[in-house]
């Protein structure tokens, strides 16, 4: 990123290779259909572009990108709500890849329904912090850079995300 930031912008190239997928994952697992986490992935890559000269290379570059990535979420989606646009992604609609949070036993089939509805009910930014720390498996520290809060903080964000989550799967179970 720092030869990006010097005015090679051909590395951007490469930089899009090695970290598009789990952008796209990262969008995906977020409620996002396909085509419109691949849109968001290129809008990643375009702010990445006209804010190069913001980046320090203090931190990971992994933490500044999806700091951006959540941005262009939320700009997305504050876009979309402004032009009234419904596009009505129900709980049973959202298609995540959870299935690594679960045990691949056939058992557990109607569990892996019940956890996709249960993030889906989650708050975005709680099932950003989970998507981050359970699935791309992000050490704390990392998270809190995304977030800009403490390495503790991030800590509670997650325990606070995994309680709220355990209560609406139990309340699913129930039903």
């Amino acid at each position: 990123m720092l030869k990006v930031k010097n005015g090679d912008l051909d590395k951007l190239g490469l930089l899009y290779e090695r970290h598009k997928k789990r952008l796209f994952g990262f969008f995906y697992n977020l409620g996002n259909n396909p085509s419109v986490s691949e849109d968001l992935v290129q809008n990643v890559f375009v702010r990445i572009l006209k804010y190069r000269q913001s980046y320090v290379g203090d931190g990971l570059f992994a933490a500044w990108m999806y700091r951006m990535a959540r941005n262009v979420n939320y700009d997305y989606h504050k876009k979309v709500a402004k032009q009234q646009i419904s596009h009505g992604v129900s709980p049973e609609d959202v298609k995540s890849e959870t299935e690594d949070l679960l045990n691949e036993d056939e058992e557990m089939e109607g569990n892996r329904d019940l956890l996709k509805k249960a993030l889906a009910m989650l708050s975005d930014e709680k099932r950003e912090l989970l998507v981050l720390s359970k699935y791309r498996e992000m050490k704390f520290a990392e998270i809190a850079e995304i977030f800009g809060c403490t390495e503790g903080a991030a800590k509670v964000r997650v325990h606070r995300a995994i309680k709220e989550l355990r209560t609406i799967f139990s309340q699913l179970e129930i039903r």
